[in-house]
């Protein structure tokens, strides 16, 4: 009577880290993969809730991290977002900038691409 119960003990634990295992593969196989064609790309990013937030939050909240980024003159960035693509126009001092703002708005919850077209410009330069 023992064996018995301990056989089926060990039968439901065994088949329950096989399903543990098949979820944890399939899920892996889901998140990590990166697709290879636009539509399935669109279609992954479409699918995640936490992406969908209104445009105008969406740049508020990049217009923000970048307000809060040491090192990065932001008050000549320009922020526009459209269907959670957005665009960064204007100036900064340095051409390091250029990529640390695009970092910034690329780490904003929701942000899908960034069109980074800021320009490098000295303060003395053109009249400014």
């Amino acid at each position: 009577m023992r064996t018995e119960s301990a056989s089926t003990l060990i039968g439901a634990i065994a088949a329950a880290l096989i399903a543990i295992g098949t979820a944890t593969y399939a899920n892996a196989q889901t998140t990590g993969a990166m697709p290879n064609d636009a539509s399935a790309q669109s279609q992954s990013i479409a699918a995640s809730p936490a992406r969908n937030r209104p445009d105008s939050e969406l740049a508020r909240e990049v217009r923000r991290a970048l307000a809060r980024t040491p090192n990065l003159h932001s008050t000549a960035i320009h922020v526009q977002a459209r269907h959670g693509i957005v665009t960064l126009t204007g100036w900064v001092p340095q051409r390091a900038q250029v990529q640390r703002a695009g970092s910034v708005a690329r780490s904003v919850r929701g942000v899908r691409q960034v069109n980074n077209r800021l320009n490098v410009r000295t303060r003395g330069a053109g009249g400014h």
